[in-house]
């Protein structure tokens, strides 16, 4: 969905022409993953996306982004959906010794060069899981990015809604309902997304084992209470991200429907494909672009996959040369509060994806799907507030299973990827502080309004004004 397409009207013709071009290429994928089943691992290649914001001095949006990217002059910085986002990118690095140094020291810089380039027009870069002084007007169309990508995915998603309105209904603290006219809700929910680099072998298990993991590494990352001024859940991006482009089945219902956004439908059990025939199986096609590239960069394949968005996808890449390569996209985290917590999010979840991929049980420890999903709703739902299953066990309360049971095993694993004693233990130590403190990105918003009350410019400023400090949420001041 990265980048730009040619045409943003489509035709019958041009969805059977996609659809026959999406077999062919899911099969060349199955074969390619059957013939390389057995191909060892080579070292764990990471990547990491921020989604960010533009805001003003007052913590509104700011809709530059054209402006920002000339400004900034990067290929690790792209556009979003709306003018007031920007994805700022790391390069891909192994993982090893020193690693998350270097990575903290490029996402520094990064965040350094951003915001001078958003200070041109008096504005800066905010990361956050949602924007607390963002009103309903202000996801519009006029606030679309002009790409045709975007009205395309627009136009598929009211589309294959017959011309519904999303309909938004999240019961967390408060009650929101709304509901909406375009697919611009997405745009409120901002991520913080990790790829790591697998063998084809063992993807399925890597997958397995990132489902599992989702929950008790987003339990201690919660970071997006507010919505439109209702206090909802911990993590209110993933019921809201759920529910803003879900497409519903109801043009083509005689398909599906499977939600395209979702934790998933079921474990894997030989082969990472099995969500490939799934995506082209179960899935209609959103955008039939008439892509001009041989069959073996599998160009259709990957955009189609780019149109369902599981909280633990599978990326296909191909390279220049023609070799394809294989990563997990760990997507449910949001960004912010600081760089170094999303860095502990990131670690604690490398950790314990290495240590259930290689644990009995195929990636899973024996939970069972259902649990896991549970798990995973629950933990967005009440942070570390959340009971939480692990192993088919019964279950505890997500700061004594995190303490005592997970933390050791995330740090087994780093240690399994060469990972320096000195990185694991301090980002480590992050998640234990902040398990212990009780106090996550969500728990400092809440507390700040609890004393301050529901002034969204005044949250946005102070949560800027700690972030740019880049001291660790367990540490943030009222």
């Amino acid at each position: 969905m990265g980048e730009e397409i040619g045409s943003e009207y489509f035709t019958p013709e041009d969805r059977e022409r996609f659809r026959r071009a999406l077999a062919h290429e899911t099969d060349l994928l199955l074969t390619w993953l059957d013939s390389h089943r057995d191909t060892p691992r080579g070292p764990t290649t990471l990547g990491f996306e921020i989604e960010a914001w533009l805001c003003d001095a007052e913590g509104r949006a700011l809709a530059e982004n054209d402006a920002f990217l000339e400004a900034m002059d990067s290929p690790l910085v792209s556009r979003e959906l709306a003018r007031f986002n920007v994805e700022l990118n790391t390069s891909v690095f192994t993982a090893g010794p020193g690693c998350f140094t270097a990575i903290l020291q490029e996402l520094r810089d990064t965040v350094k060069r951003a915001d001078r380039a958003a200070a041109r027009f008096n504005g800066g870069i905010l990361m956050a899981g949602s924007l607390a002084t963002l009103p309903p007007e202000e996801l519009g169309q006029h606030r679309m990015s002009p790409q045709a990508r975007f009205r395309a995915l627009n136009e598929a998603v009211l589309e294959n809604r017959a011309r519904r309105p999303l309909h938004v209904d999240i019961r967390g603290r408060e009650h929101l309902l709304h509901d909406h006219d375009d697919v611009m809700l997405e745009a409120l929910a901002t991520s913080f997304q990790v790829h790591i680099g697998c063998a084809p072998g063992e993807a399925h298990r890597s997958l397995n084992a990132a489902m599992v993991a989702s929950a008790p590494v987003l339990a201690a990352a919660g970071n997006s209470p507010y919505l439109f001024g209702h206090e909802l859940w911990e993590e209110s991006r993933i019921p809201l991200f759920e529910q803003a482009v879900e497409s519903g089945g109801f043009a083509d219902s005689a398909r599906g429907p499977i939600r395209r956004v979702t934790f998933g439908s079921g474990y894997l059990h030989q082969s990472v494909g099995e969500l490939f025939r799934e995506n082209r199986d179960h899935f209609p096609v959103m955008l039939p672009v008439d892509l001009q590239h041989p069959p073996e960069d599998l160009a259709h394949l990957a955009l189609h996959n780019g149109t369902i968005w599981r909280w633990n996808r599978p990326i296909v890449g191909t390279d220049a040369g023609g070799r394809h390569h294989l990563r997990v996209e760990f997507r449910c985290l949001p960004a912010g509060p600081s760089l170094i917590d999303m860095l502990a999010n990131a670690a604690f979840a490398l950790g314990l994806i290495e240590w259930l991929r290689d644990a009995p049980g195929d990636g899973t420890a024996h939970t069972p799907f259902a649990e896991a999903r549970d798990n995973f709703y629950h933990a967005a739902r009440e942070g570390l507030h959340a009971r939480l299953r692990w192993g088919h066990a019964d279950p505890l309360p997500a700061p004594r299973l995190i303490r005592h049971q997970l933390l050791p095993r995330a740090a087994e694993g780093l240690e399994n990827l060469e990972i320096d004693p000195g990185e694991r233990d301090a980002l480590l130590g992050i998640i234990a502080a902040r398990v212990d403190s009780g106090q996550t990105g969500s728990v400092w918003q809440r507390r700040w309004v609890a004393r301050h009350g529901r002034d969204w410019a005044g949250l946005v400023r102070a949560y800027r004004g700690w972030q740019n400090t880049g001291a660790p949420v367990h540490t943030w001041g009222l």
